[in-house]
């Protein structure tokens, strides 16, 4: 396919996979990687690392994100739940259950792909910006939004809307799976809010004795989800906002560590990876998400929020590793821009 830009992002990665590339950094995430995870496997022990997907609770993390709402199917004009089949047919001793879920889709333990988070860019060198994502494909052409349809009720007001490139298909495909690389901030700074910069990281990572090789998948243990269940699904602004760790997208030479480092995939059990702010901090045009910019938009690496370390992080540092295989794989729901997940360790 010939190539959809003639200008590309500075410190971006576009077209070094091909110029219809859809997975990103997860290309090197190889069968030699895979083996390297198996490799890591000592005692067959597992850990799941997703919260529960009705958590954290209500909207307050994200006021356009809502905990998922199930609901039975029906069957003959009535509810298709502890549905006893004699009802149709007396010789019938069937016990029915069926349902159907309204979810949105990062809610909880989640997975970005990249067509979350685009930028406006002169991809195609005419001088004036446009909205596009990773590789160059375009916003209204590739990822398009829905007609408008004011009418409708709220959850499918916008339906329609599709990622005809990126989708979190692309991920589910490739396998997500490969070698886990815990980074355990909580063990250095508890809850303290704090945003990691390249120097805190640096530090960490020599006292821990963590090394990061091309195609591993690091996660970033903060202690968030972990108080996300201790609130019962009861959240409090003040306490979300003003609590645990992150990474400092601000930092450009953490920016420049994702890139050098090799990692393939970012994963925390914070918001968003990064510390969140709306505060302004260049006085030029910027990215209020600046390292989701660098990994999703500039560089094809997935990020992964909300998932669940605490059990995993203790039981490493407990005996001296970091290292696990790490099983994640999104639904495969094409065209979906992200998707809920339910992470397992193997050690």
């Amino acid at each position: 396919m010939a190539q959809r830009w003639k200008r590309r992002p500075p410190g971006s990665n576009w077209g070094e996979f091909g110029p219809d590339d859809q997975r990103g950094r997860m290309n090197w995430v190889t069968k030699e990687k895979v083996l390297q995870g198996v490799r890591e496997v000592k005692e067959g022990l597992t850990f799941v690392l997703s919260l529960p997907l009705d958590f954290p609770g209500g909207n307050v993390l994200n006021p356009r994100r809502h905990p998922p709402r199930l609901a039975a199917t029906a069957r003959n004009g009535r509810q298709n739940f502890a549905y006893e089949g004699r009802l149709d047919e007396p010789l019938h001793t069937d016990v029915f259950c069926d349902d159907v879920v309204l979810l949105t889709l990062q809610y909880s333990t989640q997975w970005d792909s990249f067509a979350h988070v685009g930028s406006v860019f002169d991809a195609d060198g005419d001088g004036k910006p446009e909205a596009v994502f990773y590789n160059g494909f375009g916003a209204g052409k590739d990822i398009v939004p829905a007609p408008e349809n004011p009418g409708a009720e709220s959850w499918n007001r916008y339906e329609g809307s599709r990622a005809g490139a990126l989708g979190i298909q692309n991920l589910a495909e490739h396998g997500a799976q490969g070698r886990g690389v815990m980074i355990d901030l909580h063990a250095h700074y508890g809850r303290k809010r704090h945003a990691v910069g390249y120097d805190d990281l640096m530090r960490v990572m020599e006292a821990d004795k963590v090394e990061v090789e091309r195609g591993d998948i690091v996660c970033l243990h903060t202690g968030f989800a972990e108080l996300l269940l201790e609130l019962k699904k009861n959240p409090t602004p003040e306490l979300l906002h003003n609590t645990c760790t992150g990474l400092d997208g601000k930092d450009d030479r953490l920016l420049q560590w994702v890139t050098d480092s090799g990692l393939s995939v970012l994963a925390a059990d914070n918001y968003a990876v990064e510390l969140f702010s709306m505060t302004p901090w260049k006085a030029t045009s910027h990215a209020a998400l600046p390292l989701h910019e660098h990994c999703l938009f500039k560089n094809g690496i997935h990020l992964g929020e909300l998932w669940y370390f605490t059990p995993l992080a203790a039981w490493l540092r407990a005996r001296g590793r970091n290292r696990f295989l790490l099983t994640a794989p999104p639904l495969r729901l094409p065209g979906a821009v992200g998707s809920p997940a339910t992470p397992v360790a193997t050690v």
